[in-house]
């Protein structure tokens, strides 16, 4: 019997062209956010330390005006739409496993038939003086790298002897993900990731060359 295929996509600079949480920081401009940044790049930091200051630096008080500027200023990439439906129509499980933050996913998401419980990411509460970023999907037993929201603890729940695992990406949070998948498509930073460790990939602009794609592979 052939394996179930499931999908594990990522959502900022993949499901949308921008990255949000930079685009967030960048217009708002907290003083500081740009040497933790840099401390996520060099590894000093933790990806989820860093996410949680980054947010520590922005007052509740702006709630409002931050969540609407996430919303109105993403740009879904071209495809996405037809995307869902095409996995609908095939039984692919698409489960969006994304570093990004509950106040604007779920939103972004919404026009999409894509369940709740497909969605995996961050959290955030709005009760105290600054953003509170929360972590209900951390590392397990076999990851120790802190990333918040663990994309290689989703993919192992899913067993390699019965699904086809495919992860779609961009960034540093999608490359340990590769590592434990069947197929990456992958684009921007995750193609130098896949390149320096001789990684087989397949790039992407748009949704639509995903589906071409994956009409082309049959189904392991």
């Amino acid at each position: 019997m052939s394996k179930e295929r499931i999908i594990f996509c990522d959502f900022d600079g993949t499901i949308t062209v921008n990255d949000n949480i930079v685009a967030i920081m960048k217009h708002f401009n907290p003083a500081g956010w740009e040497a933790i940044v840099e401390r996520i790049l060099d590894k000093s930091i933790s990806i989820r330390q860093g996410v949680g200051d980054m947010f520590a630096l922005l007052p509740t008080s702006r709630k409002d005006e931050i969540v609407e500027y996430a919303i109105n200023n993403a740009v879904i990439r071209d495809g996405f739409k037809e995307f869902v439906d095409y996995c609908k129509e095939q039984n692919i499980k698409l489960l969006i496993t994304s570093g990004g933050i509950d106040f604007f996913i779920y939103p972004l998401l919404k026009p999409f038939a894509i369940p709740r419980e497909h969605i995996y990411c961050n959290a955030s509460t709005f009760e105290g003086n600054t953003i509170e970023i929360l972590w209900p999907n951390r590392c397990d037993e076999h990851c120790a790298t802190d990333c918040g929201m663990c994309k290689t603890s989703i993919i192992r729940s899913y067993d390699a002897n019965r699904y086809e695992r495919i992860i779609i990406g961009d960034s540093i949070t999608d490359f340990e993900g590769a590592k434990l998948v069947d197929t990456i498509f992958a684009r921007s930073h995750l193609i130098d990731m896949c390149k320096q460790l001789d990684y087989p990939y397949h790039p992407f602009d748009t949704f639509f060359d995903i589906m071409k794609q994956l009409e082309a592979e049959p189904v392991v």
